[in-house]
């Protein structure tokens, strides 16, 4: 019967570690459930922002295209030199590059964002 008396200390001791505990375990919850938040905000901002990217590329893939067109046209009838042609070609195939590297990016994202979600990653 004495021995709670005893270890008064010992025991207010225990119970304020156990506050404390529990205090840092809420704060690591909490921390947790931002950050998870911010990279999903994240993951998605980079989405929208690459799916507009695609499509000003799309539309330079296409100018691009059409220039060919119209060099090769020129070659045709003589007013411009084959190396115009070849640039312009090369111009093109550059910008297919830059085209298909921000699908990469985009599908990179799509599987960030999954991630970031919880998708079962290990």
């Amino acid at each position: 019967m004495a021995g709670p008396l005893i270890n008064k200390n010992a025991i207010t001791a225990t119970y304020y570690n156990a506050n404390a505990k529990q205090i840092q375990a809420i704060y690591n919850y909490g921390k947790t459930v931002l950050n998870a938040y911010i990279e999903v905000a994240n993951q998605l901002s980079n989405i929208s922002n690459l799916g507009k990217s695609y499509d000003l590329k799309a539309s330079d893939v296409q100018a691009l295209n059409q220039s060919i067109t119209i060099s090769n046209n020129l070659f045709r009838s003589v007013r411009a030199d084959y190396m115009e042609v070849l640039l312009t070609q090369r111009d093109a195939l550059e910008s297919r590059f830059d085209l298909i590297e921000t699908k990469m990016q985009q599908m990179n994202a799509t599987v960030n964002i999954y991630r970031a979600l919880g998708g079962g990653w290990n």
